[in-house]
């Protein structure tokens, strides 16, 4: 099949390229103009992850069933006491101003309160260092979208100019928030980041490849295939969003994992095509050396790449996509979307590797065996010669691989002894739902919130949320004794909800999703009531989130683990080895959890990376990091086994062939290894936190993975097991020379 593929891009490879070029233009146009206008950015979601169904869900629905207004801006005024002369006037303008904006229903103030400033009602509206008081501009309910974007976009911009008709003789300054502004703040954020992703990303990483292939015109081979990826899978992005609802850091983390396979992948073709057109045209003193154009060697170089890299990429790739299609297993729907999209991303980037990167290596033909520019600079042409030496059987991982070989069990216990460290603070684990702290510090709209959180305490909705189906007055007398639960700072008064009743539990530590709120929140629901009473609020929809996935994740593993020791079974016709590489797997995936947890969690790395720590990991980015970490260490093991198991089936013993093919691959894992590790330091270099998490995570995972797992463990194991490494038993041995697939 990979020969035939091979031979067809070969005889038209110009028909491939055009191909290409239509379709990524075609999904880039669909993804940056959208149907209709709407890009893809405009038709992600945000908020925060909940599961469908779950007792948190529920909650939500019925508040925002019986919500009778329609969204909302809020202003924050500072700087002025609201009882100072003067404010009466511009107030009064203000609210009429608002009151006259079409889809207006409600403007309220401290000024249209009964009194004024200085009756009790008012004292949600003010400060609590009485220098400041809040604007609430509430919408008519169910307006049209178009309607309601009109009336924000107005009201909005009488707000902002409040504070400068209030600044005579006074320094008052003010902060416009709500919903509407939170969620464009976030989506202008993920399209943010994920420029200074690419534009970081793109340069360094071609810099990389030109040291490793020695020129620019090899390195190029990858880049064509990652921006063709880019777009496309953008494209298949955008198309997704019809089907099913994805959340606005999809778009980043898939890209992320498309840029970093693509690259890899190319990687891996342009490398086995510079070395197979090196064994065609090298002149060795053999009968069948290649020199002149026309004489096949190129086409033939070509067919035997996607023989042998053409079907090891497709095994990565299987491999990665059935690793994050695991997420599709778990119920909630961001993991689903996840999953789906980052499974449609990783066959993106297979098909232009297997296509596109093929037809521009045969259009590139023999100038790829040419000295480039690069390897004329004084400094640089050692470094050239060795990084881009393609044909060595012996050189620095051949090296590595014999030391490993002498002491196979002191380094088997040398790297999991380090593996185990690195994991240990995993055992400190804990899982959040944030919300507005994924925003950057300097985040405007995070600002507000937390000016809320501090200053109108009252005004901010309480971190538990109860929703009760019973009369008012029972409800009254049951939820008095909520006060007296520990951790529980003071009740709210029940107030009905359509045709329930709504009571609201403050507990006595601010943050909403800490280990405080979630204790109130096992003690609410604990609590006896004799009526149905159900529990929402960011601890409630946490703990849900994570029985979730607790519910699920032998499911996923099961599934994951069966389909992957399946392939690496059809690879090697071995039963040992898919096991050691699962376990090998599971073991690098704990020390990255650790890293993860050290760095984010107990926020060793806040000062260095621009973020404050929420006191935990997000609940899903675990998950994305098991599913995505997983694929990538298969990606770099199927890369490793794969010419380690060409080598032994060329007749070499065990401990040869894992020399040579280390040697062989060495260069190839540790290069694709820096590459896609820049790619995830781009998008840490972004200031959402979960993309800050996914992008450093990864990295973490790749860092182990390329240099303790593959360099070390994988060869030490493979040696202490020697022809074990090849065993099977009969049954499996004649299922794989049935249906196995080989070189």
């Amino acid at each position: 099949m990979f020969d035939l593929l091979g031979r067809a891009i070969a005889r038209r490879p110009w028909t491939t390229v055009l191909a290409w070029v239509v379709a990524a233009g075609a999904c880039f146009a669909l993804a940056s103009l959208g149907v209709g206008g709407e890009t893809v950015f405009e038709r992600l979601e945000t908020g925060a992850p909940g599961v469908p169904g779950s007792e948190s869900a529920r909650g939500d629905a019925i508040i925002a069933d019986a919500s009778t207004t329609g969204q909302s801006l809020t202003l924050t005024v500072s700087g002025v006491a609201p009882a100072a002369p003067g404010l009466e006037r511009p107030m009064e303008i203000l609210h009429a101003q608002l009151a006259a904006v079409p889809g207006v229903a409600s403007v309220i103030d401290p000024y249209v309160v009964p009194e004024g400033p200085t009756s009790p009602a008012a004292a949600p509206l003010l400060a609590a260092d009485g220098d400041g008081f809040l604007v609430v501009v509430e919408l008519e309910h169910a307006l049209p979208e178009d309607r309601a974007s009109a009336a924000l976009d107005q009201v909005e911009a009488l707000l902002r100019a409040l504070p400068a008709e209030l600044s005579t003789g006074r320094d008052v300054t003010g902060r416009v928030g709500g919903t509407s502004l939170i969620v464009e703040e976030i989506r202008t954020q993920v399209e943010d980041d994920l420029r200074i992703g690419e534009a970081v990303s793109l340069p360094v990483a071609l810099v990389v490849m030109v040291l490793v292939f020695g020129g620019f015109l090899a390195a190029a081979m990858p880049m064509i295939g990652a921006i063709a990826s880019i777009a496309a899978g953008l494209g298949t992005v955008h198309g997704l969003s019809y089907l099913m609802d994805l959340d606005s850091s999809v778009i980043n983390v898939v890209t992320i994992l498309s840029l970093g396979l693509s690259i890899d992948y190319g990687l891996l073709i342009v490398s086995r095509f510079r070395e197979e057109l090196h064994r065609l045209t090298d002149d060795d003193g053999g009968a069948a050396v290649r020199r002149r154009r026309g004489d096949g060697a190129v086409e033939e170089a070509l067919r035997a790449t996607m023989r042998s890299a053409g079907r090891t990429v497709a095994f990565s790739a299987l491999t990665v996509a059935i690793s994050v299609a695991g997420l599709v297993v778990f119920e909630p729907e961001i993991l689903r979307s996840f999953g789906t999209a980052g499974a449609l991303v990783v066959l993106v980037a297979l098909t232009t590797a297997l296509t596109l990167v093929p037809a521009v290596l045969r259009l590139a033909g023999r100038r790829l065996l040419r000295p480039g520019l690069v390897g004329r600079i004084p400094g640089l042409r050692t470094v050239v010669e060795r990084t881009g030496d393609v044909t060595a059987t012996e050189g620095l991982f051949s090296r590595l691989a014999r030391r490993v070989q002498r002491h196979p069990w002191l380094v088997l216990a040398g790297s999991l002894g380090a593996l185990a460290f690195l994991a240990t603070p995993a055992a400190d684990l804990s899982l959040r739902n944030s919300t507005i702290e994924l925003l950057p510090l300097g985040s405007d709209q995070r600002a507000y919130v937390e000016e809320i959180a501090a200053q109108y305490p009252g005004s901010a909705a309480p971190a538990v949320q109860v929703i009760a189906e019973g009369p008012l007055e029972q409800v009254g007398r049951w939820s008095a004794g909520l006060a007296d639960l520990p951790g529980v700072a003071s009740v709210d008064p029940p107030t009905p909800l359509g045709g329930y009743v709504y009571v609201g539990v403050r507990p006595v530590s601010p943050d909403p999703g800490g280990p405080e709120a979630s204790e109130v929140v096992h003690e609410v629901r604990a609590a006896a009531a004799p009526f149905p009473v159900v529990v929402t609020g960011q601890a409630a929809n946490q703990i849900d989130f994570v029985d979730a996935l607790v519910a699920r994740a032998w499911w996923a593993f099961g599934v994951v683990a069966a389909a992957t020791l399946v392939l690496l079974f059809l690879m090697t016709g071995s039963v040992l080895i898919p096991i050691k590489a699962l376990l090998t797997n599971v073991v690098s995936l704990a020390a990255t959890v650790g890293v993860l947890v050290w760095g984010f969690q107990d926020g060793h790395l806040e000062g260095l990376l621009g973020f404050r720590s929420t006191g935990g990991i997000e609940t899903y980015v675990l998950a994305l990091v098991l599913a995505f970490a997983f694929g990538l260490a298969m990606d770099y093991e199927v890369f490793l086994l794969s010419r380690i198991k060409e080598q032994h089936d060329a007749g070499m013993d065990n401990d040869t062939a894992v020399r040579v093919g280390l040697q062989r691959s060495g260069r190839i894992i540790t290069s694709a290894a820096a590459i896609i590790i820049v790619v995830f330091v781009g998008f840490i270099l972004g200031k959402l936190l979960v993309i800050k998490e996914v992008g450093f995570s990864l990295a973490v995972a790749v860092l182990i993975d390329a240099t303790l797992v593959r360099m070390l463990l994988v060869p030490a194991t493979m040696t202490l097991l020697g022809r074990a490494n090849w065993w099977a038993p009969g049954p499996l041995r004649r299922l794989h020379e049935r249906f196995g697939l080989v070189h």
